[in-house]
Parts: structure tokens; C-alpha cells; sequence
């Protein structure tokens, strides 16, 4: 089997991809992501995954590289990560008591050029109702302030969730069925290594 590398700085991505029993290293990758700011989600997350997967398998040789990008979607806008708790705030408010989705693209990139393989997954997040108290309590955990949407669902922000439909994977930063699904077309058994 090739290297297997994950192109993202993220620990709950990390802490995913170890559940699938496969060695891996992390390189992080660094692209423009605002030149897919006029796809719709569910393309914009499949392109960013796959450009962030290209980004780091140029530098390497005889690697599959793993990128994934994830965003939250209500009501047509797009909640990325919150750069103030204000900010958070005001998205936790927004959120409160309506459903939202969370799309993650996931793609993964033979180093250096080689074949390529891209996916997504879409889940449903109903929050519950909130009350401002709960948002201000929430937000002083900080918690929110590094997650799109401003909130953990792996975390106490489970509190805030009334329920999901779909990959609870898919939430936290990475669907594990699409991430195996995309590896056993580039050869790797996850099953044959747990």
C-alpha cells in the first residue's frame, strides 16, 4: 500500500481517519479557498477537498493523499467557523430550533498526478431551541470558536442537537463510510488491516 496521508490540520479528522486502523501521516494543506466560494455546497465541498488533496500530493511520490472539506448550510447560508465569540453567538442563535446541513467532500489523490477519486456526504441537523443563557454558557466553553457552524457535535455541543439524519461522521469532519469507500477504489482493504 502506498503512504496514506491526510491533508488537514484538523484533530478531529485525525482522530477519524485512526479509527479506520490505517498508518498515516499529516500534512496539512494550504490553497485559496475562496475561488470556490461561487459553487453550490455540495460541489464547493467536493472541490476544495480534492484541490486540498492535489495541493499536497504535488510534493509527494508513491502516496494517497486524503482531503476533506465540510460545511454547514441553513437556510442558504453558509455558517463557516466563527473568528469571535460574538460571532459564534450569533450563529448559535441563528441555528437555534432549525435544521441545518453539513456536507463534507471527501477526496482522495494518487502522488503525484496520479487517479483521482472524490465523493460527499449531506446530513440534517435539527438543533433544539436555545436560550440565550445556553448560548452564552456554550460559547464561554470555546468550544465553538474553531468549527464550522460553531459547534462540536463530538462535544458538549450534543447538548444542543435534537436530533440528525444521516453520517454522524459526516458532522464531526469526516464520513468514515465514503473515506473507505474511496480507499478500496485505490486498493487499500480497511477491513483486511482492523
Amino acid at each position: 500500500m502506498s503512504k496514506l496521508v491526510l491533508a488537514s490540520a484538523s484533530p478531529r479528522r485525525r482522530e477519524l481517519l485512526a479509527r479506520l486502523g490505517l498508518p498515516f501521516t499529516i500534512q496539512p494543506s494550504r490553497i485559496d479557498e475562496s475561488v470556490y466560494r461561487h459553487l453550490p455546497p455540495a460541489a464547493r465541498v467536493e472541490a476544495l477537498a480534492l484541490a486540498k488533496a492535489r495541493a499536497v500530493a504535488a510534493g509527494l511520490t508513491d502516496a494517497l493523499v486524503l482531503g476533506a472539506d465540510t460545511l454547514v448550510v441553513c437556510e442558504g447560508r453558509v455558517l463557516g467557523k466563527p473568528d469571535s465569540p460574538a460571532a459564534a453567538a450569533r450563529m448559535l442563535a441563528f441555528l437555534s430550533g432549525r435544521t441545518h446541513t453539513v456536507y463534507t467532500g471527501v477526496a482522495v489523490v494518487q502522488a503525484p498526478r496520479g487517479p483521482e477519486g472524490v465523493t460527499h456526504a449531506r446530513t440534517a441537523v435539527t438543533f433544539r431551541h436555545l436560550t440565550p443563557d445556553q448560548i452564552e454558557a456554550y460559547v464561554a466553553t470555546g468550544e465553538p470558536l474553531d468549527k464550522a457552524g460553531a459547534y462540536g457535535i463530538q462535544g458538549r455541543g450534543a447538548l444542543l442537537v435534537a436530533g440528525i439524519e444521516g453520517d454522524y461522521f459526516n458532522v464531526v469532519g469526516l464520513p468514515l463510510v465514503q473515506v473507505e469507500e474511496l480507499l478500496a477504489i485505490f486498493g487499500v482493504d480497511v477491513w483486511g488491516r482492523v
